[in-house]
């Protein structure tokens, strides 16, 4: 996961909308079933999928009243502390 990713996706939702995240996301995981997919590309899908899930949690705790700094680091420190874990 990458902090700026989660940060610019964060923002596209507050400027747009969740649904356009959540029906992308539904997309890219369709696309991980084609077979012919290399190992790489699949990463990368799965990359993007994890950001824009990050980036549904940040937004999901902004609207809740947290600061969208302190919640982008709230929520990279429990991806951090899963890693370590």
């Amino acid at each position: 996961m990458k902090l700026p990713v989660i940060k610019h996706l964060t923002q596209f939702i507050e400027d747009n909308d969740e649904d356009f995240v959540v029906e992308t996301i539904e997309t890219l995981e369709a696309l991980t079933e084609v077979p012919s997919l290399k190992d790489e590309e699949l990463d990368v899908i799965g990359e993007l999928i994890s950001n824009m899930y990050g980036a549904i949690e940040v937004h999901k705790m902004t609207k809740s009243g947290t600061p969208k700094k302190e919640a982008l680091n709230s929520f990279m420190g429990r991806v951090m502390g899963s890693i370590d874990k």
